[in-house]
């Protein structure tokens, strides 16, 4: 499966913004298909913001999380041309990593 993060972060008086959206299926594991199979559980378990190789948020997540979901958060600091890195591992070992620079 090919999973994509679409990640965009800006600058302002100190203050960081990262929104980022996630492709993934976010299967929890309890809904079934049209022919009343169980679809398995297919989520992201944690994924990581880095700025500059620095962390500056770790999420743990599970089934309740929706699919293709979006994230939007904050941090002191960076500055325009800065590196940020994304990355996530599922609960089926998939992983996606993305990098971007801030705006």
């Amino acid at each position: 499966m090919t999973h994509q993060i679409l990640v965009h972060a800006t600058t302002s008086g100190g203050i960081t913004t990262v929104e980022a959206l996630v492709k993934h299926p976010m299967d929890s594991g309890f809904l079934a298909d049209k022919n009343n199979k169980p679809i398995p559980a297919h989520y992201i378990k944690v994924i990581e913001f880095t700025h500059n190789g620095r962390v500056v948020l770790t999420g743990f997540w599970g089934a309740a999380v929706a699919k293709n979901p979006f994230i939007k958060f904050t941090f002191e600091g960076g500055a325009t041309g800065d590196h940020i890195g994304v990355g996530w591992i599922d609960n089926k070992g998939e992983t996606a990593t993305v990098s971007s620079n801030i705006m």
